[in-house]
């Protein structure tokens, strides 16, 4: 058999692999129960008139064949009609809405969609580590969009020294970082694609997962973005649909039509009774997605509680159900790993500027993230 092909080699090593990896050994090893707080995880499902659609539609012998490539009318239908209610954002659903199996494979095909070789793709760091992958398949370049801590992570556009930009990747709220988007920084995005030619590709993913009173805000409300650039949001974070594997991409009409013409060559639709339970999660009154939100900042609010008077001395928890902190001197992830057998994610992992940092989820049940808490407030104590 010929060696891989080069686009294959080209791909960095999948940072959550080895990090479930790590920890499955340590949970393997002689001990106290290992507490994990390292992984991204929706620890509650959906609602349950989601999944009574689902079984529902599933019933039905003729939601078996194939459905139609591009989604089923009253999905995007749904996903504008909310974009309108919760955004203030008008989509076309016929010519601005892409269905997906899911936001992750939206960030591969969008390098896919905009980049090639001799190209450049931003992406912020700290970020998602798996923004490299669609990257490395499209033999782009990848260049570092820094994110300012003195700024509330927001991205330094002043810094970017790289040339024939073709993408970039923006992701408020912020994974890892956890912080929700800047007033101004939208706006300073579509003027750097208007002057580049770039096209934004915005992360979405936490959209609804906002503490402390805030609003949701959608790039596409931005002056302008939607002649620049697309936003990707998926079922998985507001709806607790993680393995369900559904996801939009939504704006630009070139971009969402690029989307649509690899999802044409590559897949064959979304099964339908997913994208049917979809739709009743879309069209249902939001009450669940503001209990999700409001469960996710009560324990934002245990961490806070039980670092008060640590030796951490930033932490980060605007948004998401993550909480970003800077370890003190002495303390590192690994040391938390092997001395206190909790799990947590390096900052490292997500870029350069997130050595020293250090990612918890909130996505675990209270019980285990108190658990979690005492062993981290002992090696910080």
């Amino acid at each position: 058999m010929r060696a891989r092909p080069a686009r294959l080699e080209r791909l960095p090593e999948q940072y959550f692999t080895g990090l479930l990896a790590r920890v499955a050994r340590a949970t393997a090893e002689e001990g106290e129960p290992l507490v994990d707080l390292g992984r991204g995880n929706p620890e509650v499902g959906p609602p349950g008139h989601v999944v009574e659609r689902l079984v529902d539609a599933g019933r039905r012998p003729s939601v078996h064949g194939y459905p139609p490539f591009r989604g089923l009318p009253p999905l995007r239908e749904a996903i504008a009609a909310r974009y309108a209610a919760r955004y203030g954002v008008e989509l076309d659903p016929e010519r601005e809405v892409a269905v997906l199996p899911g936001t992750k494979t939206a960030l591969v095909e969008a390098a896919l969609a905009t980049a090639e070789r001799g190209t450049t793709i931003l992406l912020p760091d700290p970020g998602y580590p798996d923004y490299h992958s669609g990257a490395a398949l499209a033999g782009a370049a990848v260049a570092p969009l820094p994110l300012d801590p003195l700024a509330a992570w927001a991205p330094d556009f002043g810094s970017v020294r790289a040339s024939d930009v073709a993408a970039l990747y923006l992701n408020y709220p912020s994974n890892p970082c956890a912080v929700a988007v800047r007033p101004g920084t939208f706006a300073d995005a579509v003027r750097f694609a208007e002057r580049t030619g770039a096209a934004v590709v915005h992360d979405f993913a936490y959209g609804d997962l906002v503490f402390d009173g805030r609003s949701a805000e959608s790039f596409l409300a931005a002056p302008g973005a939607r002649e620049v650039g697309v936003e990707l949001f998926s079922m998985s974070k507001s709806y607790g649909m993680a393995g369900w594997r559904l996801g939009f991409v939504v704006g630009n009409a070139e971009l969402v039509e690029r989307l649509n013409v690899l999802q044409d060559h590559t897949r064959a639709g979304v099964f339908a009774a997913v994208q049917e339970a979809a739709v009743a999660a879309l069209a249902a009154p939001e009450e669940h997605v503001r209990e999700r939100a409001a469960r996710y900042e009560r324990r934002r609010d245990a961490v806070l509680a039980a670092l008060a008077g640590s030796r951490v001395d930033s932490v980060n928890s605007e948004a998401t159900f993550y909480v970003w902190l800077r370890l003190p001197e002495g303390v590192t992830a690994e040391r938390l790993l092997v001395e206190q057998r909790l799990a947590v994610a390096p900052g490292g992992g997500f870029g350069s500027r997130g050595r020293g940092w250090t990612r918890l989820s909130l996505a675990v049940s209270d019980e285990t993230l108190a658990l979690g808490l005492e062993r981290l407030r002992r090696a910080v104590a």
